[in-house]
């Protein structure tokens, strides 16, 4: 293995135990690769804008050589035994888990998340691998009673090809692996485009592959410009599908340069979620679910509470518990023992969550508590709770993906419904009511791909994660996280003597 790793600054790189899972080269063919040029770009820690490490800037050429890597591996993993590829998945995972304190680690000096919340996330990293490596074996023919005499018919699914994958910053690790682990199992190969913010933990991966016996080619790692990258994955017609998470705008971009190429497309995207507890509710018990449906990732998530209703005659209890919860909450580096919330990515992140809260302040709305920038984080906002802003707000509008509170008064169940399904987002609802029939009832009448009901944690690896409307297509996780890495194949036999 190459050992190349960068030279850093951070002190807290000290702290990892196998310096060899730090690396600032792209992963293409198997081999650590530089840009021609040298050229690299900066990956900061958020909490403090200490250097990390310098990346290597990957451009056309380089997208291009891992096409061609993906493209040449493709063969020859789609026809090794799913036993086989599930065996290295598998090993991938278990790999994981043992590095979990160094991949924390370094996950929290480029993202920013509490290490607490680091360590979680690898757990459910690690997940997928374990998932697909059972799913590989499972992909089976089907038979299909025949309609034509002397005819034996079978439907199959067969892996579909070399597909790329654009991931995020806010869970680097886990949104590689729900993709990539479902697409290998499939038999495809992969192209993989990290965030820019978040590089690290992808380069992390591809080494921990690497040792788990993933064959050169299969996963391939580009880093760099987005627009550079990305732009050719999409137009190149040896890439069959595409598979994304992010913002909804970047998604309809991605959509539209994929068209000529009639792509796959799995589209993970914006998120709105409502939040509605009604008044048989626990209040103790819905101010937690409201806590930790809104404050975890210091609120970067696509599963975030953005919209906080409550019944009406019990909103003035819900609010002050509540607000006295948020008051509690320690803001500070992730490496900081105890922190809660960790500081936002990048200063357009602090810049949308400010402008929203002076939005909705000007329309009449009330800061509780919070509703300014730390005073010794430049990054981190401080957690804040709104009420009596009007939906028209934008921070009912668009995602906050920042560590703020909006809660709003209802007062019947066919108006709650209606104001949390008027809008084109549809990823996930919380419900909170003890009324078992009511529970039942707005699982069927909210417009969300996921609906949680008196519990905020739902995902993993069995579980089809996905949005309506606008917040994506195509499912993520489960059997059905497959289906966009393969394409159905109908056979007919003549058996006629």
């Amino acid at each position: 293995m190459n050992a190349q790793v960068p030279q850093t600054a951070h002190p807290a790189l000290s702290r990892l135990a196998d310096r060899a899972l730090l690396r600032s080269l792209g992963y293409i063919d198997g081999r650590w690769t530089a840009a021609p040029d040298a050229a690299d770009f900066a990956v900061t820690d958020p909490a403090g804008g200490a250097l990390v490490a310098r990346v290597a800037a990957l451009g056309v050429s380089e997208t291009d050589a891992a096409i061609a890597a993906a493209t040449r591996a493709f063969p020859i993993w789609r026809d090794r035994l799913p036993k086989d590829r599930a065996r290295i998945l598998r090993r991938w995972g278990e790999l994981m888990l043992a590095a979990t304190e160094d991949l924390a680690l370094i996950m929290t000096l480029e993202q920013g998340k509490p290490l607490s919340e680091s360590r979680g996330e690898i757990a459910y990293a690690a997940e997928f691998l374990e998932w697909y490596a059972g799913e590989a074996q499972r992909m089976n023919a089907e038979g299909v009673t025949p309609h034509l005499q002397g005819a034996e018919m079978i439907v199959r699914r067969e892996a579909l090809g070399p597909i790329g994958v654009v991931t995020p910053w806010n869970f680097p690790s886990a949104m590689i692996t729900r993709k990539v682990a479902a697409a290998l199992a499939a038999g495809c190969t992969a192209v993989v485009h990290p965030s820019a913010e978040t590089p690290l933990s992808a380069l992390a991966l591809a080494e921990l592959a690497e040792r788990a016996g993933l064959p050169a080619g299969v996963m391939n790692v580009v880093t760099g410009d987005a627009a550079t990258i990305v732009g050719r994955m999409c137009a190149d017609t040896r890439l069959r599908a595409m598979s994304f998470t992010g913002s909804t705008e970047v998604g309809r971009l991605i959509a539209a340069q994929c068209a000529p190429t009639m792509k796959h497309l799995v589209m993970e995207l914006g998120g709105h979620a409502p939040l509605i507890v009604f008044a048989d509710a626990d209040i103790d018990r819905a101010v937690q679910i409201a806590m930790d449906a809104k404050f975890a990732t210091s609120g970067q998530d696509c599963l975030a509470a953005n919209r906080i209703y409550v019944a009406r005659e019990i909103l003035p209890a819900f609010a002050a518990r509540f607000a006295q919860r948020i008051k509690a909450l320690k803001v500070g580096s992730g490496l900081t023992d105890g922190t809660d919330v960790g500081p936002l990515m990048h200063a357009r992140a602090l810049a949308k969550v400010a402008a929203q809260v002076q939005d909705a302040v000007a329309r009449g709305g009330h800061i509780v508590t919070g509703g300014d920038v730390h005073p010794d984080l430049p990054l981190a906002y401080l957690p804040t709770l709104l009420v009596d802003v009007p939906e028209v707000a934008l921070i009912h509008r668009e995602e906050t993906f920042g560590p703020v509170a909006s809660v709003m008064a209802f007062d019947t169940e066919a108006e709650v419904i209606a104001r949390a399904n008027a809008i084109e987002y549809g990823l996930v609802a919380y419900v909170v009511t003890r009324d078992g029939a009511r529970a039942l009832r707005l699982s069927r009448a909210l417009e969300f791909g996921m609906v949680a009901v008196n519990r905020v944690k739902i995902t993993g690896g069995p579980i089809p994660f996905g949005g309506w409307k606008q917040s994506g297509q195509g499912r993520e996780g489960s059997r059905h996280g497959m289906e966009a890495f393969t394409e159905l194949k109908y056979i007919c036999i003549d058996t006629a003597a």
